[in-house]
C-alpha cells in the first residue's frame, strides 16, 4: 500500500492509489453480498448553464455500451450473476453501484470499471438517450410532487447551479453534443476525483490488488471546483405555478449551514422534530389532528458550503392558508422554546437508531462510506456520528431554529391551480416574529 489512512470502522482500511483514486475497504464478514460504488467528484452544481444536464447524460451513456459489451451485456453481466448495477447523479457527485453475492466481486468490478473507462458514446446511442432523457424530463414536470421541489430549487438558488434541474431542460439537452459530453467526461473522471468504496463480505487485501491492477489505466487530473453559494434575500421568497390539477403541492425551503458546520447535529434532530416521521410536530398537528393533509414531511441536505430542510406536503387548496400559518407557527415555537425533555430524548434515540438501521446492509454501507470520503475527505465511522449527535442538547436546537429560522432564509414554491399568490410571503414573514 501506497499510503493509508486508519479510521475507526472495525477491519476497514482507506488506500490512496498511485493514479489518486481514493478506496475505502468496510469489510463485513458476516455477510453474504458485496456492495461496490464508484463515486465521481461531480454533479449538477458544475456544470454552466450551457451544459446544464450533462453529468446526468453522461451517466446515462456510461450504460450504453464499451468496447468490449453492448448495452444489454453490461446489464446481463451483472443481473446473470444474481446482482443489479445501477447509478445516480446529485448535486456534487456522480455514483456508479453494483451489488452481488460475495464471490461475484470481480466480475463487478470488472464491468464498473469497463463502463467508465471504455464507454464508446456512439453517436446513435447519444441520439436515442437524449429522447430518453427528454422523455424523463416530461415525466417529471408532469408529477406535481417532483415540479414544485425543481421549482423549490430554482427560488433557493436563484442564478445558481443549485437551482438548476439535474436532467437538465429540453432546450440543453438537445443541444449538447457528442463532443462536449466526451470532454467533459475526461475533464472529470479522473483519479482525484473518483472514490472506489467497497462494503460487505470481502478479503481486504486480494480485492485491493484487484482493484490496483482494473484501474492501472485510469486517468490522472484534478477535480473541477463549483462556485459558491452567495446569494442573499431580504425576505421569504415565493414562486406559484398554476397548473390544473386537483391537489396543491407546496414545498418550503430553509437555507442552512454547510456539511462542515458543527450546527448540522442539531438540524438533523430539530428535522426529527418538526416532520420526519409520523411522531413528529407537522405530521401530528396537521395530518393526525387537523386531517388538512394525507402527508407532510421534512428532509435535510448538507453540501460542501451550504444546506436546507426542506418540507413538502400535498393538499386541498382551500386549506393552503391554514397549512402554511400551521407550519409556520411550528417553526416558531421551535425558536421560541426549547423542546421538552422526552420530545428531545425521543428525537435523539431516533436519529440514533436511524444510524445504526441504515447500515445493515452492504449497499447502505458502501453509498455511506463513499459520499463521506468524497464530502469530507476520509470515511467517518457511525461511532463518531452518533457521539456527535449524543452531545447535542435542547439549547443547540433552539439556537439552530434561532439562527435558520428567519424570513430571508425561506423559499416557498407551489403548484396549484391557484392563479395568483394572495400574499404568502406575509405569513412567512411571522416565523421569527
Amino acid at each position: 500500500m501506497k499510503r493509508r489512512t486508519g479510521f475507526d470502522l472495525r477491519r476497514a482500511s482507506f488506500v490512496l492509489l498511485d493514479n489518486g483514486i481514493r478506496v475505502a475497504l468496510a469489510p463485513m464478514p458476516h455477510m453474504a453480498s458485496v456492495s461496490l460504488g464508484f463515486w465521481i467528484g461531480v454533479g449538477g452544481r458544475h456544470e454552466p448553464p450551457s451544459l446544464n444536464g450533462i453529468s446526468h447524460f453522461i451517466e446515462h451513456m456510461l450504460f450504453k455500451g464499451t468496447r468490449r459489451r453492448s448495452a444489454r451485456q453490461i446489464s446481463e453481466a451483472v443481473e446473470g450473476i444474481g446482482g443489479y448495477l445501477n447509478a445516480f447523479t446529485s448535486e456534487e457527485h456522480t455514483c456508479f453501484y453494483s451489488k452481488a453475492r460475495h464471490d461475484r466481486f470481480p466480475e463487478l468490478l470488472d464491468v464498473l470499471t469497463d463502463m467508465l473507462l471504455h464507454s464508446r458514446f456512439a453517436p446513435d446511442d447519444i441520439e436515442t438517450e437524449r429522447d430518453v432523457i427528454r422523455d424523463e424530463i416530461a415525466m417529471y414536470l408532469d408529477q406535481p410532487q417532483q415540479h414544485v421541489q425543481e421549482l423549490l430549487n430554482a427560488v433557493s438558488w436563484p442564478r445558481h447551479p443549485l437551482g438548476r434541474p439535474l436532467t437538465g431542460t429540453k432546450r440543453t439537452v438537445s443541444t449538447l453534443t457528442r463532443r462536449q459530453l466526451q470532454a467533459y467526461h475526461r475533464q472529470h473522471y479522473v483519479g482525484a476525483a473518483t472514490v472506489i468504496a467497497v462494503a460487505g463480505h470481502f478479503n481486504p487485501q486480494p480485492t485491493l490488488r484487484t482493484i490496483r491492477r482494473l484501474t492501472r489505466g485510469w486517468p490522472t487530473g484534478q477535480p473541477d471546483v463549483f462556485p459558491p453559494v452567495t446569494a442573499r434575500n431580504r425576505g421569504p421568497a415565493v414562486r406559484l405555478a398554476t397548473r390544473r390539477i386537483e391537489q396543491t403541492h407546496l414545498a418550503l425551503g430553509i437555507r442552512t449551514c454547510s456539511r462542515h458546520d458543527e450546527r448540522r447535529f442539531a438540524l438533523r434532530l430539530l428535522n426529527v422534530i418538526l416532520g420526519e416521521n409520523m411522531s413528529s410536530r407537522l405530521f401530528q398537528r396537521i395530518r393526525e389532528d387537523a386531517g388538512l393533509a394525507y402527508s407532510i414531511y421534512s428532509s435535510v441536505s448538507f453540501f460542501a458550503d451550504t444546506g436546507d430542510l426542506v418540507i413538502s406536503t400535498g393538499l386541498d387548496t382551500e386549506h393552503l392558508d391554514r397549512v402554511l400559518r400551521l407550519i409556520v407557527a411550528e417553526l416558531r415555537r421551535l425558536v421560541v422554546e426549547m423542546p421538552g425533555r422526552a420530545e428531545f430524548h425521543r428525537a435523539r434515540d431516533y436519529a440514533l437508531g436511524q444510524i445504526d438501521l441504515g447500515l445493515e446492509n452492504t449497499e447502505n454501507h458502501m453509498l455511506s462510506v463513499g459520499e463521506q470520503v468524497l464530502g469530507y475527505g476520509r470515511p467517518v465511522s457511525p461511532q463518531t456520528v452518533k457521539r456527535c449527535v449524543a452531545r447535542v442538547q435542547p439549547t443547540d436546537l433552539r439556537a439552530a431554529a434561532r439562527a435558520f429560522f428567519r424570513p430571508e432564509r425561506l423559499s416557498l414554491a407551489i403548484v396549484s391551480p391557484l392563479r395568483r399568490d394572495p400574499g404568502f410571503g406575509r405569513i412567512l414573514g411571522r416565523v421569527s416574529s
